[in-house]
């Protein structure tokens, strides 16, 4: 074979090899998975969002409409400037008050996910969020990995007894709101909640706010909440954080300026 021929050769394999490399390549860019529509009916899933738009609802690692038939959801599909916010109180370290005399000022109904420990250690706290026309929802007594508890009985349990106890300190029959504590879940799970009667609620926006001791500024806070913030947004921030403490009659009155208003989890549409 003369050099011509062998550099022609050369030159059609380098050709094939770019093609098949490009083919691949377009493939692997414009070709995205579908949103995750299920998960396994045992298997352990952890919440999670993908931002894609600024103003826009996220993508959940779950389907609004999969969650829908555990009686589940995230978000509200609406274009109506509407938030639902959600505080989980795993314990009092004392920033509790601040968040409900800043709710109390803006007129804003929340929904708390208290644990065991805060209902023994905090009545009053809790007993003041009932009677500003809170709602109390269940995030477990003990805040366990609920994702890893199988049967009925234990799960049930869990959620039990965090119904009764809330009932001997208050007077009053715990809202069948759930929360799965650390966002920690399973099918089963869902579907045991739903056959207690109760709606399952996850979230459409958080930020890092849980580390007491390394807390977000304010200005990390308001870039992630009022860059994120979305119609028909289910909020989650913790209690325990000082941050949420000093920001929040700030943050509310900056959203309402952003034309939102607030609505209790008891409205959102099922």
């Amino acid at each position: 074979m003369n050099k011509s021929s062998q550099r022609k050769k050369i030159i059609t394999r380098i050709f094939i090899f770019a093609l098949a490399y490009l083919v691949g390549y377009a493939a692997a860019r414009f070709t995205r998975p579908a949103p995750s529509k299920a998960v396994s009916s045992s298997a352990e899933s952890n919440w999670g969002l993908s931002f894609q738009q600024e103003g826009k609802a996220p993508v959940g690692n779950a389907t609004a409409d999969y969650l829908k038939k555990f009686n589940a959801y995230f978000v509200q599909e609406t274009e109506d400037k509407v938030i639902y916010l959600t505080f989980d109180a795993g314990y009092e370290n004392g920033n509790t008050a601040a968040i409900l005399d800043a709710l109390k000022k803006h007129q804003a109904p929340a929904t708390f996910f208290v644990v065991g420990n805060y209902i023994e250690t905090s009545p009053d706290l809790v007993k003041r969020m009932v009677e500003e026309g809170h709602t109390v929802g269940n995030h477990t007594y003990h805040h366990p990995n609920m994702s890893q508890i199988s049967t009925k009985e234990a799960f049930q349990k869990e959620l039990g007894d965090l119904e009764k106890l809330f009932e001997e300190t208050t007077g009053q029959t715990m809202t069948k709101f759930y929360r799965p504590p650390q966002g920690k879940y399973s099918e089963s799970n869902l579907q045991m909640a739903n056959e207690m009667g109760y709606r399952t609620f996850f979230w459409s926006l958080a930020y890092v706010d849980w580390y007491q001791d390394d807390q977000p500024t304010k200005e990390a806070a308001f870039e992630k909440l009022l860059g994120r913030i979305h119609p028909g947004a289910v909020v989650l921030l913790h209690s325990t954080s000082s941050t949420n403490a000093q920001i929040l009659d700030e943050l509310l009155s900056k959203w309402e300026e952003m034309g939102y208003h607030f609505d209790s989890l008891n409205n959102l549409p099922s």
